[in-house]
C-alpha cells in the first residue's frame, strides 16, 4: 500500500503532462494563424504545470532581431519593449548559443534584463525563470520561456525536460506557418505586380497618353467596360470625350454591335426626338415614311449621347424614360419599343451649376452620372504633349505625302509651355499646320501659330540680360546642329561657320555633352 500511495502523485503527473501535449497537439493542428495557435499553448502551460508568464520569442527572417511573438499576462506596451539581438540577455544567449538555460533566481542572474518590465523588483528574488531553444534541424528560430515560483519543492529540471518537448513541437509549426505567411506575402506581392504592369500596359489602342492624370482614366476605363453601367463622361471641349466613349465600347461585351453616336449641341431643337427614336410614316410634314431612330439603330451595342448639357427639359423626360424602362415610341406611334442599349454620356457643362437653377433635371442627372469619368485638361498632363505632338506627326505627314522628321528643340519648348485652351483638339490643329508649312522636314518654332509665339499668350516672358537671351539663342543653336549631325562636333562647327576651337568651347560653355545626339 504505501508504495502506491507514494507512485499516485508521479502517475498524476505524468497524465497531466500527457493531457497537456495533447491539447498542444490539437491546438496545433487547429488554425494558420500563428498567433491564434500560440495564445492558448501557453494558457495550457499555464493550467498543467503551474508556470508563468509564458512567452515565445521568434527570430524576425529579414533583420535577424529578436522580438516577443505571444507571451501571457504582458500588456501590449511590455510585449514592444520585448525586443532583444541575438546574444543579448538570457533569452538571446539561447538563440545565441542554442542551448537552454535555468535559472533558478533571476535576481540572481546578471543575464537576466526583464526588459519587458513584467517581473517587479521585489518579486525577483521568489522567480525561477526556465528558457529552451526552438530549433527546427540545426536553426535556432525562437524561444520558449516561462516563469516559476521558486521552492525547494519544485524540480526546475522536470519543468526544462517538459519546456524542451513542447519547444520541438512548436519548431515545426512556427516553420511552417512562417513559410506559408511568406509564401502568402510573395503572393500577394506578385499579383500586386502584375496588377500595376497590367495598368501601365493597357493603354487604348485609340488614345495617348502616359502621364498619371491619364493612366487613371485609362484604369478607370478598365473597370468599368466590361459592365453595362452608364457612364458620364466629364471634361474641356477638345480633350477627347469621345475617344473615351469608343474605348468603353470597343474593350466592352458590346464590341460586336453597333456604337452610335449623337452630338445633341449639333442637332436643332426640332429634329432631337426624331433622331433619337424615329418616327412614323406621316407624323409630320415632311415625315413621308418611317424611319428608325438612333437608339433603335444602337439595339444591343452603345450610344452615345454628346453634349448632354444641352438637351431641353422636355427631352430630358423623354430620355429619363428610357434609361429607367429601357423603352419609348416612335413620334406619330403608338407601339411601345424595348431597346438593350448601353448609354454613355459625354459633356463639358457644369451639370451641378444647371441643377442649382434647374435648367438639368437632378433624377436624369443620377441616372447618367452611374460611373462618372473626368478627363483632364491638356495643361494638366503636360508630359503627354510631346508624345501626342510627335502622333500627329505622323499621322499629317503620311497624310500630305511629307517626310517630316522631328520637331525641332525651341518648337518644343513652345508647345510645352502653351497653356492649351483648346486641348488636344487645338494641338492637333496646330501641328497640322506646322507639317503643311515646313519645308525643311523639321517643324520649326516659326511654324507655330502666333498664340504660341507671344510671350503673353504661352506665359514664357523672356527674362534676364540681353547676354543671357543671346546665350539662350546660341545655346539652341548649337544643339540643334549637333542633333543634325548626330553629335559630330567638327560637322556641327561647319554647319555653324566656326572654328572647331570655337565650338569646342562654346560646348564646354553651355555645358552641352554632344554624345547625347550620336543615336
Amino acid at each position: 500500500m504505501h508504495v502506491k500511495t507514494s507512485a499516485a502523485p508521479q502517475v498524476r503527473k505524468e497524465v497531466s503532462e500527457l493531457q497537456l501535449l495533447f491539447e498542444i497537439s490539437q491546438t496545433l493542428d487547429r488554425s494558420l494563424d500563428l498567433r491564434e495557435e500560440l495564445a492558448p499553448v501557453l494558457r495550457s502551460i499555464a493550467a498543467h504545470t503551474g508556470m508563468v508568464r509564458g512567452t515565445i520569442t521568434l527570430v524576425d527572417r529579414e533583420t535577424g532581431e529578436l522580438y516577443i511573438e505571444v507571451a501571457q499576462g504582458l500588456s501590449g506596451e511590455e510585449l514592444e519593449r520585448g525586443r532583444y539581438e541575438r546574444g543579448e540577455g538570457v533569452v538571446g544567449k539561447v538563440v545565441q548559443t542554442g542551448r537552454p538555460m535555468v535559472v533558478p533566481r533571476v535576481s540572481h542572474e546578471p543575464l537576466f534584463l526583464n526588459r519587458t518590465g513584467a517581473r517587479k523588483e521585489l518579486d525577483k528574488e521568489m522567480i525561477s525563470f526556465i528558457c529552451v531553444p526552438i530549433k527546427l534541424e540545426n536553426a535556432v528560430i525562437g524561444a520558449l520561456s516561462a516563469d516559476r515560483l521558486f521552492s525547494d519543492d519544485v524540480s526546475l529540471e522536470e519543468d526544462f525536460r517538459l519546456l524542451s518537448i513542447i519547444a520541438s513541437m512548436l519548431a515545426r509549426a512556427v516553420r511552417l506557418r512562417q513559410e506559408a505567411q511568406e509564401d502568402r506575402r510573395q503572393l500577394l506581392e506578385e499579383n500586386t505586380r502584375l496588377q500595376n504592369q497590367l495598368r501601365e500596359r493597357f493603354r487604348p489602342a485609340n488614345m495617348i497618353g502616359r502621364s498619371n492624370p491619364m493612366q487613371a482614366v485609362f484604369d478607370q476605363i478598365v473597370q468599368v467596360a466590361k459592365s453595362d453601367a452608364t457612364v458620364l463622361i466629364r471634361g474641356e471641349s477638345g480633350v477627347g470625350k469621345e475617344l473615351v466613349a469608343q474605348s468603353l465600347h470597343y474593350n466592352s461585351l458590346r464590341a460586336s454591335k453597333p456604337f452610335v453616336r449623337v452630338s445633341l449641341a449639333a442637332l436643332p431643337e426640332s429634329v432631337i426626338e426624331s433622331e433619337l427614336f424615329g418616327h412614323e410614316a406621316g407624323a409630320f410634314t415632311g415625315a413621308t415614311q418611317q424611319r428608325k431612330g438612333r437608339f433603335e439603330l444602337a439595339h444591343g451595342g452603345t450610344m452615345f449621347l454628346d453634349e448632354i448639357g444641352d438637351l431641353t427639359p422636355q427631352m430630358q423626360v423623354k430620355l429619363l424614360r428610357v434609361l429607367q424602362e429601357r423603352e419609348f415610341e416612335r413620334i406619330g406611334g403608338s407601339d411601345t419599343l424595348k431597346v438593350d442599349v448601353r448609354v454613355i454620356a459625354a459633356t463639358n457643362r457644369d451639370l451641378e451649376a444647371m441643377m442649382s437653377a434647374e435648367t438639368f433635371r437632378q433624377d436624369l442627372y443620377y441616372r447618367l452620372s452611374v460611373f462618372p469619368i473626368h478627363i483632364p485638361p491638356l495643361r494638366e498632363r503636360r508630359t503627354d504633349v510631346l508624345e501626342l505632338a510627335n502622333f500627329f506627326v505622323e499621322k499629317y505627314s503620311k497624310q500630305f505625302h511629307k517626310y517630316v522628321r522631328r520637331i525641332s528643340t525651341p518648337a518644343i519648348d513652345m508647345l510645352m509651355s502653351y497653356h492649351w485652351p483648346g486641348n488636344v483638339r487645338e494641338l492637333e490643329n496646330v501641328i497640322e499646320r506646322a507639317v503643311l508649312l515646313t519645308e525643311d522636314d523639321v517643324v520649326h518654332g516659326h511654324h507655330l501659330p502666333p498664340t504660341l509665339q507671344t510671350a503673353e499668350a504661352s506665359d514664357t516672358r523672356i527674362k534676364g540680360t540681353l547676354e543671357e537671351a543671346m546665350d539662350r539663342v546660341e545655346r539652341e543653336m548649337i544643339i540643334e546642329a549637333l542633333k543634325d549631325v548626330r553629335g559630330n562636333k567638327a560637322k556641327a562647327a561647319r554647319a555653324l561657320g566656326i572654328t572647331e576651337r570655337i565650338m569646342g568651347l562654346r560646348v564646354q560653355r553651355h555645358g552641352i555633352d554632344p554624345r547625347k545626339y550620336r543615336s
